[in-house]
């Protein structure tokens, strides 16, 4: 007597379907969270270099404050300015080598250097900076392509610290553009630029810092001298007051 032969089952089309099914959803899984890590490391990329701008920005309108240089007798050159409503800081300083751009004016140290907030051609507002060698104008060069120290600048503001009334002021006074402030306050408020926008929801970020100056204006005896009895403007030695050497703005040491 014969046996039957084994018949073999095979997939039916209902189990190919759902097997299908299974693996689409199992790709698509492992496709959204590759998205998500990738947004995620796009996003910490993001955050790290703005962080850092923001670090170079403060940092470098605090070495050249740390540098700044005001003569009284020479305030047409050495003028000091500070405004918040035109978001604009600038004065002359006498600067390192490792301050930025400075292979571009050799041994010409002594600049005025200007930093201000204005509008950016890609989005929203830029920090940047200009420097010119004192008692010479901005380069062209300077003006249309200017140092970007940071991005997305909401807001660069500015406080000084009055000795005589011991409390900060929005405003530095014409009154007292002889003087240099002992202190300033640095606001900077950084915002999240559009294309960056989905991937973050941290609020503007805000950097303060209070700066003093070392420096002071110096007096106007100090440049030419005291007039003595005598010859007007003549050197008496061994006497205070002694008149020094007068010198070019800018080679004053």
């Amino acid at each position: 007597m014969k046996t039957p032969p084994t018949q073999r089952r095979g997939f039916t089309l209902l189990e190919v379907l759902v097997a299908m099914m299974i693996f689409g959803m199992i790709l698509l899984t492992i496709y959204s969270v590759w998205m998500m890590i990738l947004r995620a490391d796009r996003a910490g990329r993001f955050a790290a270099a703005e962080a850092q701008r923001e670090r170079i920005a403060s940092r470098t309108i605090e070495e050249a404050l740390s540098c700044v240089q005001s003569f009284n007798e020479s305030l047409q050159y050495y003028g000091f300015v500070a405004d918040n409503d035109d978001e604009t800081l600038s004065f002359v300083a006498r600067l390192p080598s490792s301050f930025p751009r400075s292979g571009r004016f050799g041994d010409l140290t002594t600049r005025r250097v200007s930093f201000s907030i204005e509008p950016d051609p890609e989005e929203g507002k830029r920090l940047v900076l200009r420097q010119a060698p004192i008692v010479m104008d901005f380069e062209r060069t300077e003006m249309e392509n200017p140092l970007v120290l940071a991005r997305h600048v909401e807001e660069m503001s500015f406080e000084f610290w009055d000795t005589r009334l011991n409390k900060w002021m929005d405003e530095w006074p014409a009154a007292k553009t002889n003087e240099l402030p002992k202190l300033i306050k640095l606001n900077l408020r950084f915002g999240v630029g559009q294309s960056h926008g989905s991937y973050s929801t941290a609020p503007d970020r805000e950097v303060s810092r209070i700066i003093a100056l070392p420096s002071m204006t110096v007096p106007s005896l100090y440049q030419v001298g005291a007039q003595q009895g005598g010859q007007p403007g003549a050197p008496v030695p061994g006497r205070p007051g002694t008149p020094l050497p007068v010198r070019p703005p800018g080679n004053i040491r």
